[in-house]
């Protein structure tokens, strides 16, 4: 790029910051219900990334909120899932940052965190939606009953995603999974990718990315209740190299390699696998698919959309306050908002769902995303000069929650 060019940019990204500071300054009350009372002036990570806190009175009490400021069009300037490694894992967002040499971060998605109903099954940690780090597919969503978090607004699902495309824009939308699996008796469709619980009837496959985590969890519960017994009519399949190694009666754990897959069904999909038998040739096929959009999704975490088209969806929860954390798309999907509530004593009585989704609207999104809350919620970011990410806001715990995922924003010179 030649001087000129980054000058021109340099100031582009002086001005997008200056203009989400005027924004956050003039806050009004609005359908939030809350007035601005102090804000921290915004503090320059790198070119591009800004942060600050601002204390605000919401409608259940004072509440402190930190937001990350990232500009898309900035040299270097990028977001990306960060992860364990692995589907159906969990860490401190701190460490997950730190890995990845992220400059700030806040946490992602709701995950299976719990698993009281079934006795002697254990939670899997895997996250509810779809998984995209990198241009790498690693899950796809959970049945919308079968999934953990508060309400979801009328009218979406499991299947809603935040993400960057290919073109370098976030954007919000919808992920599907489509798949087959094909043997000598034919083909039939596959249900499930790398998830905690797989739709009744069908087949779900398990790849390297799952991990090392038990896939009994995936056959219990219904598409519309959760606490649901287990089946009784399960089968797994292993496939190595496009054949059939090994079959049991029912799901397994462990490591699965990155030449195989394992098939796991329930219901008629236990039947379906059945009909396969060890040395059978089988061909696995999935992938993701954005749907109303060409572009495929680069990055993506799942979640639930609060703000389309500048609007807040209807129906959105205006009663409970909680800590939460969310997501705003910016000028045209080039610039983001990344907010987590504090939660330290005095300040943990948080937000409703409505007034973040007023909040990161009166702050410009166009469109805004909630991602998982509560003890979950965090926020991390280092300036120049420090070595790693420190925690900003107060986890409503008291300390880290290990999370399956988060949004990391990356800088590279």
């Amino acid at each position: 790029m030649s001087g000129t060019g980054s000058g021109t940019r340099s100031r582009t990204v002086v001005v997008l910051l200056l203009a989400w500071c005027v924004l956050a300054v003039g806050l009004a009350p609005g359908a939030a219900g809350a007035t601005g009372r102090a804000a921290e002036v915004w503090q320059e990570l790198a070119p591009g990334v800004a942060y600050r806190a601002l204390d605000m009175t919401a409608a259940h009490g004072p509440v402190r909120v930190h937001l990350l400021a990232v500009d898309l069009r900035a040299d270097g300037v990028d977001v990306d899932l960060l992860h364990p490694g692995v589907v159906a894992a969990r860490a401190p967002l701190s460490g997950l940052a730190d890995a990845r040499g992220a400059l700030a971060a806040v946490n992602g998605d709701f995950f299976h965190v719990s698993e009281t109903q079934h006795p002697g099954v254990e939670a899997t940690g895997a996250p509810v939606g779809p998984a995209v780090a990198g241009g790498r597919e690693l899950k796809a969503a959970v049945p919308r009953g079968q999934r953990f978090g508060p309400a979801l607004p009328p009218g979406t699902g499991t299947l809603e995603v935040f993400g960057v495309g290919m073109d370098h824009r976030a954007r919000t939308g919808r992920l599907v999974l489509d798949g087959s699996v094909t043997g000598r008796a034919g083909s039939f469709p596959l249900g499930g990718l790398n998830q905690y619980a797989l739709p009744v009837g069908s087949v779900g496959v398990f790849t390297a990315a799952w991990g090392g985590a038990s896939r009994a969890r995936a056959v219990c519960g219904t598409d519309t209740d959760r606490a649901a017994p287990c089946t009784t009519e399960a089968y797994e399949v292993t496939v190595r190299r496009g054949r059939v190694v090994a079959v049991a009666d029912a799901p397994g754990r462990g490591p699965v390699a990155a030449d195989t897959e394992v098939l796991v069904g329930r219901e008629e999909g236990a039947r379906r696998l059945r009909g396969l038998a060890v040395g059978d040739r089988v061909r696995v096929r999935h992938r993701l698919v954005a749907e109303g959009s060409s572009v495929p999704y680069r990055f993506a975490v799942g979640g639930c959309p609060l703000v389309r088209d500048g609007a807040p969806l209807p129906g959105l929860d205006g009663v409970t306050p909680a800590v939460r954390t969310a997501v705003g798309i910016t000028h045209g999907g080039r610039g983001l908002l990344l907010m987590a509530l504090d939660g330290s004593p005095g300040l943990r009585v948080g937000m409703t769902v409505a007034e973040v989704a007023a909040l990161l609207r009166e702050q410009g999104a166009r469109e805004a995303f909630g991602l998982d809350g509560g003890g979950s919620s965090t926020l991390v970011g280092r300036a120049a000069g420090e070595g790693s990410v420190t925690v900003r806001n107060h986890p409503s715990g008291g300390a880290e929650r290990p999370v399956p995922n988060g949004i990391g924003v990356l800088v590279r010179r």
